[in-house]
């Protein structure tokens, strides 16, 4: 046998112990002197280091490349934009996987191709052959002259961030690539990884530089991990191995891609790839696969047999080729089985926590058939005997950063209930004392700093539960009655005044010419926007309806609005990007040196290139004004027709010259809740401002309809009556309301980076301009730090920043001083506030009767009317309840 390779990290791994071993042509480190068991637990609770540099690493260049990867893998490589990667197979014609590979687009037409180490060769030929055909490809094989390290776990940010010259430049999504700089060292580091890890980085630099990359993150803690671990770690998550899941079965057979779950994902059919290998064979498994996924069977034979997830349910291990039963008769075979270990957990929810317990189980994959359903017992032959078996989804779910949990199999106790009331009765009563003893510790004894909530006045909320709450006042206007508004109800007279002057409060107080009040949520707001723009894209169309082809939107993780993504209200409304076969959304771009602001001049080439249809302005985490006018000019200049929206949700009771007045700067139409800094009761609105006559005023007669009928029927009459009452005392109070809310913002902002806290945004601008804070506590430490804080009667909530995997890695609060700014705290109170803070996040200190005597001084509502110059209607309405 020739002389196997080695990597350049061969006498690193003899120094540290490692067990060598033949490997794909390479010598490989199996595991190190700690054994397999304990590298799969570091990197599940710390963070894994693994030497990958044998795997194959092709580089693919020239004017034809984009075309040539269409050909010969089977996703969409025209997706694949420069700055990230995807999953891929290269595909025969029988539909199977010559290898598993993943396409890296480091930049601008150049891709790099990681391919398994022991096909390497075979890869190449094929790969080499094909691109004969094809004019304008240049192919280098970079394997060894190009190293790859890959670092996976919880951990793996942090040590990688302070590898790193900018660790603002590290890619945030999963799949992103980006070129950093570690030590002096040149690389890329990709968001990708083959543990199911949801922190996982790999990392290319040339081969003489990669020990410096190596020795910096083993002294930041990470540990050296080999090729055992990475195999269990792989198998806990159901990843396929070539040669086991992928390639030929036991019986010589091609394996379909479509029959391993996640192969399915590196296939894609989009017009842009065109033919490619393969391609008629996976289209006969993808129709065969959606019939079995809608609990059909596959009559064709394309897909007779899918690789599942097994749990054995008892203590023995299943290798590959142990026959898997069902029904008294074979049903298929293990691909990959044996015993992982895991970390036991403590906890629920985002409460859930590894503890320092440990434990192995038994999993395997097997390819068994497709009729098998999940939850389906079967038994494994192992050593003559049966094992009870079960198809499960998982073994590990790796969706809330930055841990991946076990996901266990066993039986499991009955969760019990807390004793209470038996009767009815006094179930009744246990509520009523609950509510009283909540509404006392929520109103008198916490400060409240959630930015999305707001405590109206009392005389909103009396009016709120007065009749006309319960009653209906269904109406829209009926053009065959002269644009007469019809009321469908009697006794509707009053709502129907008071909804006349309601809107008429709204269109002073934003400066507008229409508003839609019957939406009950700035939810549902945004959803009838959208509706009515796809009712407007359609005008004049008479076949079948399209969805909307453009939309500029913030990012989620930019702190963007939920409602504005196509996960979100977007999600019915948004078409698909023919060249990517993803939602028709780009996104704002944001300046280097802080995300929290759109980068302006960037923003004018992404419009001339997309043209989108609607902008969607407006964020959840926001702390500057949004960049409408110049939008507008930039709109306007390239005579684009586009709809320019901002989601006020949080800002809307902002809306004036201490914030910024969006429709003076150019926006078309404006939504949001009327109980964020706005002091309503919990509804939501659009506004519009179209000229009489102009085409686009199309929209605000759409979002009419798309209101009523189309989202709403009772729209909740006793709160649009609250709201009417908040919208006079809004537009009375409001200058002063509104200058002092962004005061004590910065004035919150400025003594909490006084007294040592990271505080995000703009320092020179004071770190916000708008009643929001946001405090950086450490990735991941989000949710601890916000319930310490509510331990201490300090409500906020735990935020994700642009830089982190999520809410469940969230390392941030977000902050809002609206509500206690309403109660009367000023800077001053607030820079009492931030040093109780302080003392509970960096001295880990119990504040609690410190911040019940501070709240105690703020109980009583500001910026609303008195109650006591309407005593004798106040009085008149609490006879009548």
């Amino acid at each position: 046998m020739a002389k196997a390779y080695r990597t350049p990290l061969y006498e690193r791994h003899v120094a540290l112990g490692a067990a060598m071993v033949e490997f794909g042509g390479w010598e490989m480190p199996l595991h190190y002197a700690g054994g397999i068991v304990q590298e799969h637990l570091a990197t599940r609770k710390g963070a894994g280091l693994f030497d990958v540099s044998h795997m194959g690493r092709f580089r693919i260049a020239g004017s034809g490349a984009l075309g040539y990867l269409q050909h010969v893998l089977t996703c969409d490589a025209g997706a694949v934009k420069a700055g990230t990667a995807q999953y891929a197979m290269i595909g025969n014609e029988q539909g199977g996987a010559i290898d598993d590979a993943y396409l890296y687009h480091l930049s601008e037409g150049q891709y790099l191709l990681v391919v398994n180490a022991g096909n390497r060769g075979k890869d190449w030929g094929h790969l080499t052959g094909e691109a004969q055909a094809w004019a304008g490809v240049r192919l280098t094989d970079d394997s060894e002259s190009l190293a790859m390290l890959s670092l996976q776990g919880p951990r793996a940010r942090e040590m990688l961030g302070a590898a790193v010259e900018e660790e603002r430049k590290l890619p945030v999504n999963r799949d992103g690539v980006a070129a950093v700089r570690m030590g002096g060292v040149e690389g890329w580091v990709s968001r990708t990884g083959y543990t199911g890890e949801p922190v996982c980085f790999e990392i290319f630099v040339a081969r003489e530089q990669v020990g410096r990359v190596w020795d910096r993150l083993v002294a930041e803690g990470a540990r050296p991990v080999g090729l055992g671990a990475r195999d269990t770690l792989r198998l806990e998550d159901g990843l396929p191995l070539y040669g086991h899941e992928l390639g030929e079965d036991a019986e010589g057979k091609e394996i379909p891609i479509f029959a391993c779950g996640p192969a399915r994902r590196a296939v894609s059919f989009s017009a842009g790839k065109g033919e490619f290998i393969g391609k008629g064979a996976l289209q006969r498994q993808a129709e065969a696969w959606e019939k079995i996924q809608a609990g059909g069977r596959d009559a064709s034979g394309a897909l007779p047999r899918r690789v599942r997830a097994l749990a054995v349910l008892e203590k023995v291990v299943a290798r590959q080729g142990a026959k898997v039963f069902h029904g008294g008769r074979q049903a298929g075979y293990v691909t990959s089985g044996t015993m992982v270990p895991y970390w036991k957990t403590a906890g629920a929810g985002l409460g859930t926590r590894l503890t320092k317990e440990s434990g192995l189980r038994p999993v395997c994959l097997a390819l068994i058939d497709s009729a098998l359903r999940t939850d389906e017992e079967v038994e494994v032959e192992i050593r003559g005997q049966r094992a009870r078996a079960r198809v499960v989804r998982r073994h590990l779910d790796g969706s809330m950063a930055p841990y991946a949990h076990p996901v266990l199999h066993g039986e499991r106790a009955a969760a019990g209930v807390e004793a209470g009331p038996t009767d009815r009765g006094g179930k009744a009563l246990a509520l009523l004392k609950r509510a009283a003893e909540n509404h006392q510790w929520r109103q008198r004894e916490c400060i409240n700093l959630i930015p999305s909530e707001q405590t109206p006045s009392p005389m909103v909320r009396r009016l709120s539960i007065m009749d006309p709450m319960g009653r209906y006042a269904e109406h829209r206007r009926v053009k065959e009655l002269g644009d007469a508004e019809v009321y469908y109800y009697q006794g509707t007279d009053f709502i129907r005044e008071a909804e006349r002057l309601l809107e008429a409060e709204l269109r002073e107080y934003l400066g507008c010419n229409e508003v839609e009040t019957r939406v009950v949520s700035g939810q549902m707001a945004n959803a009838a926007v959208f509706s009515a723009m796809v009712d407007y894209v359609n005008r004049g169309t008479k076949g079948e309806r399209r969805r909307l082809q453009g939309v500029m939107n913030n990012h989620i993780i930019k702190g963007g609005h939920l409602s504005a993504q196509p996960m979100g209200a977007l999600h019915d409304y948004i078409g698909r990007d023919p060249a990517t076969g993803k939602a028709a959304v780009v996104n704002f771009p944001v300046q280097a040196d802080n995300p929290y602001r759109i980068d302006v001049e960037a923003c004018r080439g992404l419009l001339e290139k997309h043209r989108p249809e609607l902008i969607i302005f407006g964020k959840s985490m926001v702390l500057h004004r949004e960049p409408v006018a110049e939008v507008r000019r930039f709109v306007d200049e390239l005579k684009l027709e586009t709809v320019i929206m901002y989601d006020m949700a949080h800002v809307l009771g902002l809306a004036g010259r201490h914030f910024q007045e969006p429709f003076k700067e150019g926006a078309d139409v404006v939504t949001g809740s009327t109980h964020k800094t706005f002091f309503g009761t919990q509804r939501g609105v659009v506004a519009t401002n179209f000229g009489a006559g102009e085409g686009r005023s199309y929209v605000a007669e759409a979002v009419r309809r798309r209101t009523f009928p189309g989202s709403v029927s009772n729209h909740h009459l006793g709160t649009l009556l609250g709201l009417l009452l908040a919208a006079y005392e809004m537009n009375t109070f409001k200058d002063e309301y509104q200058r002092n809310v962004v005061g004590n913002a910065k004035a919150l902002a400025r003594a909490l980076a006084g007294a040592g806290l990271k505080v995000a945004g703009d320092a020179a601008a004071g770190y916000t301009e708008t009643h929001q804070v946001i405090v950086k506590v450490g990735y991941a430490r989000g949710p601890e730090m916000a319930r310490k804080l509510e331990e201490s009667n300090i409500i906020c909530n735990y935020q994700a920043t642009p830089e982190e995997d999520g809410f469940s890695a969230a390392g941030a609060l977000r902050l809002g001083v609206q509500e206690m700014t309403r109660f009367g705290m000023v800077e001053k109170d607030f820079e009492t506030l931030a040093g109780l803070m302080a003392e509970v996040i960096l001295e880990d200190k119990a504040v609690v009767e410190e911040v019940k005597r501070l709240r105690g001084q703020f109980v009583e509502m500001r910026y609303c009317f008195n109650e006591k110059e309407y005593e004798g209607a106040m009085q008149r309405l609490h006879e009548l309840m």
